[in-house]
């Protein structure tokens, strides 16, 4: 069975979204805390456009990684587990076939 035919039940969607909410919005309060640390030390101009280019290249990041189809949430919260965003336990009622397949790419 190829992952992008996993069937997610209503309550696997809704553990899904809370599970994806959590961890973005883990992420976000650590980037604000890093922008305001960054911003508190500006003393020149260089380090202003320093600061755009990480806000630049961090946006572009999370974008990325935060996609919410069904078919890539195996992969996203795989990603989500290794950096620390979010622990599989907070996946707890997502079908067994689901926790095995994000545990197993959390080590790769």
């Amino acid at each position: 069975m190829q992952v992008s035919d996993i069937d997610w039940s209503k309550a696997e969607r809704e553990i899904a979204r809370t599970a994806f909410e959590k961890a973005y919005e883990r992420e976000i309060k650590a980037l604000i805390e890093a922008v305001r640390d960054r911003a508190s030390a500006i003393t020149k101009p260089d380090d202003m456009w320093q600061l755009h280019d990480f806000l630049s290249a961090k946006r572009h990041a999370i974008d990325g990684k935060y996609d919410y189809r069904y078919s890539m949430l195996i992969f996203v919260f795989a990603q989500l587990v290794k950096e620390g965003w979010l622990q599989l336990k907070e996946l707890d009622g997502l079908g067994t076939d689901k926790l095995t397949k994000i545990a197993a790419l959390t080590r790769v």
